[in-house]
């Protein structure tokens, strides 16, 4: 046999290189870290999407930051065990907000029994007030925005809701889903709220 007939024959069988005792495969898919699923992947997607709306809107509540933060969480987590189970996927933005808005009556509702309170309005106030260059503007803007946020304080609960609701952009039928009434009592209440608003803006 000539030494290319030998050469031949050693490559001809299978090639099983081991490293430590493990495969070449068994090397590559240990480095090889697991993909996330999916559904991780979606759920992942929409938290960078709504994290900081959903935030908000629970924080609107007057419950603390530090609850607001707990109840997103959470709000993903149940997204995450809802598509697990292969549950509806129709309008799941819509979805989002209705469990966040469950989960903050239910929060504020704990805390106003343990009495654990927190002055919310002014906590607001500095969150939204931005930096302007003359000091005579800001003090004007950051009146205005005490009067304004004092009528949307004095309108009564659900009304502060559907306003906060149209403010991230959901349109009237998305509210009443939301929320749990009529299309028509999200119209009335808009309307009243904005109304309120305009009165006080103009008298500012």
């Amino acid at each position: 046999m000539s030494l290319s007939d030998s050469i031949e024959l050693s490559i001809s069988g299978p090639i099983n290189v081991s490293i430590s005792g493990m495969s070449c495969s068994d090397a590559a898919e240990a480095k090889c870290p697991e993909m996330p699923s999916a559904i991780e992947r979606e759920v992942m997607s929409l938290f960078e999407e709504f994290r900081d709306p959903l935030l908000r809107y629970a924080f609107s509540f007057g419950i603390p930051m530090h609850d607001a933060e707990e109840i997103t969480q959470e709000v993903f987590l149940s997204l995450f065990r809802h598509l697990q189970l292969g549950r509806s996927r129709r309008n799941l933005r819509g979805w989002l907000f209705r469990v966040t808005h469950n989960l903050a009556l239910k929060q504020r509702y704990k805390n106003k029994r343990l009495g654990d309170s927190m002055d919310h309005e002014e906590a607001l106030v500095e969150t939204q007030q931005d930096p302007l260059p003359n000091p005579e503007q800001m003090v004007s803007f950051a009146q205005r925005q005490r009067r304004l946020l004092a009528v949307v304080y004095a309108l009564p609960d659900a009304d502060q809701i559907c306003l906060r609701l149209r403010a991230e952009g959901f349109r009237y039928r998305e509210i009443a889903e939301i929320v749990g009434i009529s299309l028509g009592s999200v119209s009335i209440s808009l309307a009243r709220s904005l109304a309120r608003l305009m009165r006080a803006d103009d008298a500012c």
